[in-house]
Formats: C-alpha cells, sequence, structure tokens
C-alpha cells in the first residue's frame, strides 16, 4: 500500500542549534532537560515510543586535576606538566582525553593551558576537570573501562604536589547523533504506514518533528535512545 506522509510545519517557528557533523556529545544517566543551560536545545515533553537504541560509541570518566604548591606560579607549572605527562601516556594506556560539559573537544598539547581551574575550598590550590575516554567495543563494559582509567591515572608520572584522581561515575558519550537521522525516520515510517493501514486505504498520515535535530537519552549501562522528538496523526487522505 502506498502511504502518503505529509510534513506539518509548526506555526510558530523555533530556533535549534543542531550538533554539526561528527560532534561528539555526552548522554548522562538523566535525559536533557530543557533547564540545563545548553543555549539552543529544545526538548519535547517526552521521549516518543520509536527509538533507535544502540550502543554509545565512549564510556567517559571524569579526572580531577589539582595541587597544592604554596605559590601561584609554581603551582601552575606543576599542574601544567602533569597534564603534559597524561597527554603522552594517554595512547599508551588505550585511553583519549577531552575536555567538555555537553560537546566532548580532544585534549591535546595545543590547547590544554585552556582549561579553567577553581579551588577547593582550601588556601593555595588550584583543580581543574578533564575527561578520559574509553572507546566501547566487544569485551569494555563500564566496570572495564573504569578499570582502564583508574591504570592510567595510576601510570601518569605527577609533577611536584600535583594530583590526579577519579571523579564521579562514568557515563556515556555519542559521536555524530545526527548520523541516524535516517534509520529513525524509517522507523517512523515503518510505524505510521503499519498504524494508518489498519484504517483502510483511505487513511494516511500527518508527520511532524522530522525537522528537528535528533534527540538521545541513555538506555543502559552501555546503551542510548535515539529519537526525533516526532509525532503522527492518522488521518483521510
Amino acid at each position: 500500500m502506498t502511504m502518503m506522509f505529509r510534513m506539518m510545519i509548526a506555526a510558530t517557528a523555533v530556533s535549534v542549534a543542531a550538533p554539526a557533523a561528527a560532534q561528539e556529545v555526552i548522554v548522562t544517566a538523566k535525559r536533557r532537560g530543557a533547564d540545563n543551560g545548553y543555549v539552543g536545545v529544545v526538548i519535547p515533553a517526552q521521549r516518543p515510543i520509536i527509538v533507535l537504541k544502540r550502543s554509545a560509541d565512549y564510556v567517559i570518566q571524569e579526572v580531577r586535576v589539582a595541587g597544592d604548591t604554596r605559590e601561584t606560579a609554581a603551582r601552575a607549572e606543576e599542574i601544567n606538566a602533569t597534564l603534559r605527562n597524561a597527554i603522552a601516556t594517554a595512547p599508551k594506556g588505550g585511553v583519549e582525553l577531552a575536555v567538555g560539559d555537553y560537546v566532548v573537544e580532544p585534549l591535546s598539547s595545543a590547547n590544554y593551558r585552556n582549561l579553567s581551574y577553581g579551588s577547593d575550598g582550601r588556601p593555595d590550590t588550584s583543580q581543574t576537570t578533564i575527561l578520559v575516554k574509553v572507546r566501547l567495543a566487544p569485551g569494555v563494559d563500564i566496570a572495564a573501562a573504569r578499570e582502564r582509567v583508574a591504570r592510567f591515572v595510576t601510570s601518569v608520572d605527577k609533577v611536584g604536589r600535583s594530583t590526579m584522581k577519579l571523579w564521579g561515575e562514568p557515563t556515556l558519550s555519542m559521536v555524530n547523533p545526527d548520523q541516524y537521522r535516517s534509520a529513525i525516520i524509517d522507523l517512523i515510517a515503518a510505524d505510521a504506514a503499519s498504524q494508518a493501514a489498519k484504517f483502510g486505504p483511505a487513511y494516511g498520515v500527518d508527520v511532524t518533528g522530522l525537522d528537528r535535530p535528533v534527540e538521545w537519552s541513555r538506555a543502559g549501562l552501555t546503551e542510548v535512545y535515539l529519537y526525533l522528538p516526532s509525532s503522527y496523526t492518522v488521518t483521510r487522505k
């Protein structure tokens, strides 16, 4: 049966910042929310029932790098030296280093000095947070990834009074979620066609939301849901 799909455009235009191709984004245990501070992100009221479930690309573990040498310049140089050692050690440890709260960007010798620093509440202390990534592959789960990160942190040569330690629980990341748009639309089309067919050949569907960015939420320890904030209505042709 040939089905008719009509794109419905909302009367009120909404500006949405879609991730650029190849961007890597963090998937937390909680769904993205409208109050999460991400500018331009528009979130549907609830996750649609039509979703694509797949493995995430990386496990991400925050690592806190800190120092408490009294002299400010010396403290900064010790932390920077430790960061340089971490960057050099990462390939041998089977990990990748990155930064970012939402969009993940590589941490390298070209940008590590751009990290922001804060204090842990004690005098003469500085600290910053980096991300250590482990690519998900057969035989690599959350526990194995965290153990690899812990071994990496132990292996890094810390300079002076600087330290590195795991911070918080691991989360996940996806590379370019929008690359799955076509597969998600296929799922929506198949479901819509199946439902419309139950009403007979005189019926088709009106679909909304296909022009929106791909959304995501965590589906399990290492899996994510990918979906479009879409809906459809069965209508007479």
